[in-house]
């Protein structure tokens, strides 16, 4: 006696429903993937400071630098600042981080400062946190500040600083229009 074979039976529609869920998940989700990917910012470019769009508080304090070059080349940041010392002149100092939450260490006039800089959760702002360590008359003093840096538009930098100073703490915001 022979058994009779017969082909399974799918539903009418079950072989779309297969492949249509997969297409429509990769159709969600590729998009989302290539947002999160482009939502950061590239702040490379010359930025020019804007004294009228920018708040520096009351009291003194470290001045904004004139000028910054940066350059952002992957998970590399490079910034070059141009400031006016106290005798009048225009000096310029470069400082190099990396992107990735590691400690960059760069020597300025003041002494080491060690950086951390990272992204923002949502990926639209640097997140500089600075410590910098320098001599006083014999005396090591610590200063600790953040920067957030923000891309308000294609052609304005915000950079939000805090800094605490002998338990002084001072907000700033600088503007830089792009060149």
């Amino acid at each position: 006696m022979k058994k009779k074979i017969t082909k399974p039976q799918t539903r009418p529609g079950r072989l779309m429903q297969l492949i249509a869920l997969p297409v429509i998940f990769a159709l969600f989700l590729l998009p989302v993937n290539l947002h999160a990917q482009a939502a950061k910012p590239n702040f490379s470019g010359t930025w020019a400071f804007n004294e009228s769009k920018s708040n520096l508080g009351e009291g003194r304090g470290f001045r904004s630098a004139s000028q910054m070059t940066v350059t952002q080349d992957g998970n590399n940041l490079s910034v070059a600042r141009v400031r006016t010392n106290r005798d009048g002149e225009a000096t310029t100092t470069t400082e190099k981080y990396t992107l990735d939450g590691k400690e960059s260490v760069n020597t300025a006039g003041f002494g080491p400062s060690k950086t951390i800089v990272k992204w923002s959760a949502d990926g639209k702002t640097l997140d500089f946190a600075i410590t910098r360590t320098f001599d006083r008359n014999g005396e090591t003093i610590e200063m600790k500040s953040t920067e957030v840096w923000t891309l308000t538009d294609a052609k304005t930098l915000s950079v939000l600083s805090t800094s605490v100073f002998q338990d002084n703490e001072r907000k700033t915001t600088s503007v830089y229009d792009k060149k």
